[in-house]
């Protein structure tokens, strides 16, 4: 039975509100997949310019509303903003991806100039949005953990197993944990900035967490979440936190009780099943249709959004993919999913 005590569906599921059906999102939803941001890019330019341009990154941000039934709206940004308000310069290179530098696994992070007004824009962005957004919208601000933050700007780019990261994290452990902390201290301004900007709730996305050996995970994932979370909950708290700790697996369920976040993200790779039979009690979770499915579509799709559905059925749930929405997605697959997750 749905407890309608909030107008606004998604954040009441935060804070423990079972809804059916579940309300829905998707993350990276406004992105390459819509033609409509591959126009406004083409004209703008770059990525990093759009993402400055608070005025295109907030049309950017309510692109996909106008299209699909969401209650969830997500901030278009970036994760590597953090870095660059922390000192590094940050390019993204067509085909390529980011690029940070200098590299710190060279450069002492002393030696970076902290920037926060790299910032503000940021925040100029979710005012927009909050001022244009259908007040049933939840609004989503984030940023990155400071695990997958650290493993870029070591590396200055992604990596397959962030080689660079893990080494320093080995090796030079008392570097690497004051680089751990400056990320958590920025994200910790940078999330309580967007909440007084107007966002509803933050997600923490901690994308590389799956490479991480147990030691090394209870370090750089459960602790540094942990601090974000009570500094941010100190300011906000009222404000759900959902934590997203990518190839977490087994580790969920202690990452779900010892970091103190409101909800946790699920992925792909995490039967429902035993995600619903593992996780606390009445925890709300987030997730998790795996993304190329959605590009798949047809009749697996449809019984892959029901299997989901089914196994939360009994724990506060907000349907979304397991990882971001891939770019060459079909709409029409899109409009599928969100139709049976309503129930039409």
């Amino acid at each position: 039975m749905a407890n309608n005590s909030t107008t606004k569906r998604l954040l009441g599921v935060l804070r423990g509100e079972r809804h059916d059906p579940p309300p829905a999102w998707m993350m990276r939803q406004a992105g390459r997949y819509l033609p409509e941001y591959r126009e406004l890019r083409a004209e703008k330019g770059g990525f990093l310019d759009l993402v400055y341009d608070p005025a295109a990154a907030a049309e950017i941000t309510l692109q996909p509303l106008r299209r699909f039934a969401f209650e969830g709206a997500i901030l278009f940004s970036d994760i590597l903003i953090v870095p660059y308000a922390l000192g590094q310069d940050l390019a993204f290179v067509a085909g390529e991806g980011p690029r940070l530098s200098p590299t710190l696994d060279t450069t002492p992070l002393e030696r970076l100039e902290r920037r926060p007004e790299r910032l503000d824009p940021i925040y100029e962005t979710v005012r927009r949005v909050k001022a244009q957004l259908d007040p049933s919208i939840t609004l989503l601000g984030f940023a990155g953990s400071p695990w997958t933050v650290a493993t870029y700007m070591v590396a200055g780019q992604g990596s397959k197993d962030q080689m660079a990261a893990r080494v320093m994290a080995y090796g030079e452990r008392e570097r690497f944990a004051a680089l751990i902390e400056a990320i958590a201290d920025m994200t910790v301004d940078y999330l309580s900035g967007q909440v007084e900007a107007g966002a509803d709730a933050v997600q923490l996305f901690d994308s590389w967490s799956g490479s991480l050996s147990p030691d090394e995970f209870a370090a750089w994932v459960f602790e540094p979440t942990r601090r974000i979370v009570a500094a941010f909950k100190a300011r906000h708290p009222e404000v759900p936190v959902i934590g997203f700790p990518k190839g977490a697996g087994e580790k969920l369920p202690l990452y779900a009780r010892e970091t103190g976040v409101d909800a946790v993200g699920v992925d792909e790779t995490i039967d429902p099943d035993w995600a619903h039979a593992n996780l606390p009690a009445g925890l709300p979770v987030q997730g998790n249709l795996d993304p190329l499915l959605l590009i798949g579509g047809g009749e697996r799709l449809e019984a892959a959004v029901d299997k989901i559905k089914a196994a939360f059925a009994e724990r506060p749930h907000i349907f979304n993919l397991g990882h971001g929405i891939d770019k060459s997605t079909p709409i029409a697959n899109v409009e599928t999913m969100i139709a049976r997750v309503k129930g039409a």
